[in-house]
C-alpha cells in the first residue's frame, strides 16, 4: 500500500468534479443533449378540492408551435394508481391546489408556458380545509407514540416545571436546481434524465407506474443541484413528463418546473405545533419529559412529520410521553426535508431545555450534561458511541462560553443587544439495504468503481473515490468512479444521511473480495478482474444504539429599535464517526447550520386557508439565508472511532448540522433581549416593542 493511500481517507481533497461544474461541463437534468426535444409546461388546479367538469384546450392547441395538450381525457393509462400523488392525469378528481391537471407540449418552453395559460378549466368545487389548529377534534394518531411511567403525576409533583408550545411553519427546500425531467420512449424502452436523489428509486417507481420491466428503464443523474429530501421520492411532475413523452414518441420531452410550481408539486416540511413539558427535581435532574406533536398532513396522501423522534433518545427521565397527531388537510403532500422529524423536534426540545435550565438556576450546558443518559432512553441499549458531552465542553471552550454573563440583556453595543446561546443535536445512524458496487481491476494498476449512487452536491464523487482508494491501497488518480446511472449496480438513494455509509460499505466489501481474488503480490491478468460487493449486514444492529451528536453555539445581535436579528458568529462541534473528506465534510456541516439559521430567522410559507395555497411561493417572498446573512461559521468534530456502525466507522453528516441550530439562535436571542420567541421564524415584529 502506498504512503499516499494510507492518508487519503479523511484528507481535505478538492472536489474531483469541481472543474467541470465551474466550467459548465457538468450536465444537469435539463441540460443533457437530446434530439429535437419537445418542451412541456404544467397546467395546475386552481381549487383545493373538487372535480374538473370541463377542460378546454382549444385555444392552446390553436397556438403555433403547440403540439399537444395532455389531460385526463387523453393521457395514457398508468399500470398502478395506488399512490394518489403519482396517479397523474388519470381522473378529474382534485386533491390540492396546484395539482397537475394537464401538460402542454410545444416546440419551445416559452410557447408551452404561454399556451398553458390558455387552457380553460371549470370545476365542481367542494369545501376544503387548510387550517392547522391544535384544537381540532379530528386529529389522527400517527402510531409512533411512547408512554413510560406516569408523566402527568410526575410533572405535577416536580420541583421545577416547564410547559410551553413551540411552532414551526411549513418550510420548503428551495434547491438551487429546480426539479426537472427529460424523458424519451423508443420501442418500449424509456430513458429519463432526472434531478433525483436516487436513480434506482426513480426506476423502481416508473416500472411499477408504467408496468414495464426494469431493464427497459434507464435513469441518469450524474449531477444534481441540491435536493434536501424533495428529490428523494418520485413526484407528480416526473410522471407527467413520462406520460407526455408517450404522446410524442420517439421525441424526448423536457419538463422544468418554475420556482412557483415547485412549491405545491414536490413536497415540503409540514408545519408543527409542539407542546413540551419538562419536570425536574431539586438537583436539576429531569423526572418528566412530555412531547406532544400536532403536524400538518394531507388528506390526499399521508406523510407524518414525527418531530418527537429525537426526544426519545436525548435525555433521561423515568416518566416520558411522546405523541404525534396529524391534521389531514386539503393541502399538497409533505415530504422529507433535511432531518425530517429531528429538525423541528430538536428546535422545540432544545429551546425548552434552555428555558428549563434557566428555571433551575443552572448553566444551559451544565443542565444538559447533568441529564446525560447512561444508556439509550428509547431502547435501553448502550450507545455505540455518544460524545455529546465532549462536543458541549469543546464547543464551550472554543466559543468562550465561560466569559458569558448569564443575565439576559446584560450586554449591549450601541443600538445592538448581544447574546449567546447553545443547543444540542442528534441524528440516528441510518442505513438502507441492497447497495452493490463493482470494481474492475486492470493490469496497469488502475481500478474502475461502478455503483448507482447520486451526488446531490454533497461531494460524493470525491468521497467515494477516496473510500475506494483507501480500501484498494491505491492512489486517488488510479481510481475512476462511475455513478448516477441505473446501468450501474443497484444503489440506495441519497437520503437520511445514509449515502456514504451504504455506498462506501459496498465499495469496501468489493475491495475485500478483490483481495481474495488477487492475494498480495499477484499480478492482475491481462483480461482484468471484476468483483461485486454488497453492503454487509451489520452484526451489531440491535446490540447498540447508534446516533450522531453535536453542539451548536450562536452569537446574535438584536437591534433595539428595529428588532432586526443578525448572527455574526456560529460554532458547531460534532461527533459523527469518521469523516471521509475534511473539506467536503466541513462544507456539509456548515451548510446544515446555514440552513438552520435560515429556518430560525427567515423561512415561513404563508398558507392562505381560503384557497389552500402558499402565497409567497417564490424566492422574492419566501426568504432564505443569503451570503450576506452568514457571518463567521466554524465547524469541527471530535475524533470518534466507532467500529460498530459500519466497516468505515462513518455515521452520516448531511442532517446533523441543521438539528439544533435554530434552537441555539433562539436561545441566543432570549439571552440578548430577555424575550422568548417560541414561534419560528424569529422576525422583527416578534421583538420590536418588547425589548
Amino acid at each position: 500500500m502506498s504512503t499516499a493511500a494510507t492518508r487519503i481517507l479523511g484528507a481535505p481533497l478538492d472536489r474531483l468534479e469541481g472543474e467541470a461544474k465551474v466550467r459548465g461541463r457538468a450536465l444537469y437534468a435539463a441540460e443533457h443533449p437530446v434530439d429535437k426535444p419537445v418542451h412541456a409546461h404544467l397546467v395546475q388546479s386552481q381549487i383545493a378540492r373538487g372535480r374538473i367538469t370541463t377542460i378546454d384546450a382549444t385555444a392552446a392547441l390553436d397556438e403555433p408551435g403547440v403540439l399537444d395538450v395532455v389531460t385526463h381525457h387523453n393521457a395514457p393509462e398508468l399500470a398502478s394508481t395506488d399512490d394518489a400523488e403519482l396517479a397523474v392525469l388519470q381522473s378529474p378528481q382534485v386533491g390540492y391546489r396546484g395539482q397537475p391537471i394537464a401538460v402542454v407540449l410545444a416546440e419551445s418552453s416559452e410557447i408551452a408556458r404561454a399556451a398553458a395559460g390558455l387552457v380553460r378549466v371549470e370545476y365542481d368545487q367542494d369545501e376544503h380545509d387548510a387550517d392547522l389548529d391544535a384544537d381540532r377534534d379530528d386529529l389522527v394518531p400517527a402510531d409512533d407514540d411512547l408512554d413510560q411511567g406516569e408523566l402527568d403525576a410526575a410533572f405535577a409533583g416536580s420541583v421545577m416545571a416547564h410547559d410551553a408550545v413551540y411552532t414551526v411553519p411549513q418550510e420548503h427546500h428551495i434547491a438551487m436546481e429546480p426539479h426537472a425531467t427529460t424523458a424519451a420512449w423508443s420501442e418500449g424502452e424509456l430513458t429519463v434524465y432526472d434531478s433525483t436523489q436516487g436513480v434506482h428509486w426513480v426506476r423502481d417507481a416508473l416500472t411499477e407506474l408504467f408496468g414495464v420491466d426494469a431493464e427497459n428503464v434507464h435513469v441518469v443523474a450524474p449531477h444534481v443541484g441540491g435536493g434536501f429530501g424533495s428529490k428523494g421520492p418520485a413526484h407528480a411532475h416526473l410522471v407527467a413528463a413520462v406520460l407526455a413523452a408517450q404522446r410524442v414518441e420517439p421525441r424526448p420531452v423536457k419538463l422544468v418546473l418554475t420556482r412557483q410550481q415547485v412549491f405545491p408539486v414536490v413536497g415540503h416540511r409540514a408545519a408543527t405545533i409542539q407542546r413540551v413539558r419538562l419536570g425536574a427535581d431539586s438537583s436539576g435532574r429531569l423526572t418528566a419529559i412530555g412531547h406532544d406533536v400536532i403536524a400538518q398532513d394531507a388528506r390526499f396522501k399521508s406523510f407524518p412529520e414525527l418531530a418527537g423522534k429525537p426526544t426519545r433518545t436525548m435525555y433521561a427521565a423515568p416518566n416520558r410521553r411522546i405523541t404525534h397527531r396529524l391534521a389531514q388537510l386539503d393541502l399538497p403532500v409533505p415530504t422529507w426535508m433535511r432531518a425530517p422529524g429531528e429538525c423541528p423536534g430538536m428546535y422545540a426540545l432544545e429551546t425548552a431545555m434552555d428555558e428549563m435550565a434557566i428555571a433551575c438556576g443552572l448553566d444551559p450546558i451544565e443542565f444538559r450534561i447533568r441529564n446525560e443518559p447512561e444508556t439509550d432512553p428509547d431502547t435501553g441499549l448502550p450507545y455505540s458511541s455518544r460524545n455529546l458531552v465532549a462536543c458541549l465542553r469543546e464547543g464551550a471552550r472554543r466559543f468562550g462560553w465561560a466569559d458569558r454573563d448569564p443575565v439576559p440583556g446584560a450586554r449591549r453595543d450601541g443600538e445592538w443587544l448581544v447574546g449567546t446561546g447553545v443547543a444540542a443535536s442528534t441524528y440516528p445512524v441510518n442505513s438502507q439495504p441492497g447497495t452493490q458496487a463493482t470494481i474492475q481491476a486492470r493490469p496497469d494498476g488502475r481500478y474502475r468503481v461502478l455503483l448507482g449512487a447520486v451526488d446531490i452536491g454533497t461531494g460524493a464523487w470525491t468521497a467515494l473515490t477516496q473510500i475506494a482508494a483507501d480500501a484498494l491501497g491505491a492512489d486517488v488518480d488510479r481510481v475512476v468512479l462511475s455513478i448516477g446511472d441505473t446501468d450501474l449496480p443497484w444503489a440506495s438513494g441519497a437520503g437520511g444521511s445514509t449515502g456514504i455509509t451504504c455506498w462506501g460499505s459496498a465499495i469496501v466489501d468489493a475491495a475485500r473480495r478483490l483481495r481474495m481474488e488477487l492475494p498480495d503480490g499477484e499480478p492482475v491478468p491481462e483480461e482484468g478482474v471484476v468483483v461485486t460487493g454488497r453492503m454487509p449486514h451489520n452484526p451489531h444492529q440491535g446490540t447498540y444504539a447508534m446516533h450522531s451528536f453535536g453542539a451548536q453555539f450562536a452569537e446574535v445581535r438584536v437591534n433595539v429599535d428595529t428588532g432586526e436579528v443578525r448572527v455574526p458568529r456560529m460554532l458547531g462541534i460534532f461527533a459523527a464517526g469518521r469523516i471521509v473528506n475534511a473539506k467536503t465534510g466541513a462544507s456539509q456541516l456548515m451548510g446544515g447550520m446555514t440552513m438552520g439559521m435560515s429556518m430560525a430567522l427567515h423561512e415561513e410559507a404563508h398558507v392562505d386557508p381560503r384557497y389552500g395555497h402558499v402565497i409567497n411561493r417564490d424566492m422574492a417572498q419566501y426568504h432564505v439565508a443569503a451570503c450576506a446573512d452568514v457571518g463567521d461559521i466554524e465547524v469541527d468534530w471530535i475524533d470518534e472511532d466507532d467500529p460498530y456502525v459500519n466497516p468505515m466507522g462513518t455515521k452520516g453528516i448531511g442532517e446533523i448540522g441543521i438539528c439544533g441550530t435554530a434552537a441555539a439562535i433562539d436561545n441566543a436571542v432570549h439571552h440578548a433581549t430577555g424575550v422568548r420567541v417560541r414561534d419560528l421564524p424569529i422576525t422583527p415584529d416578534k421583538l420590536v416593542g418588547t425589548i
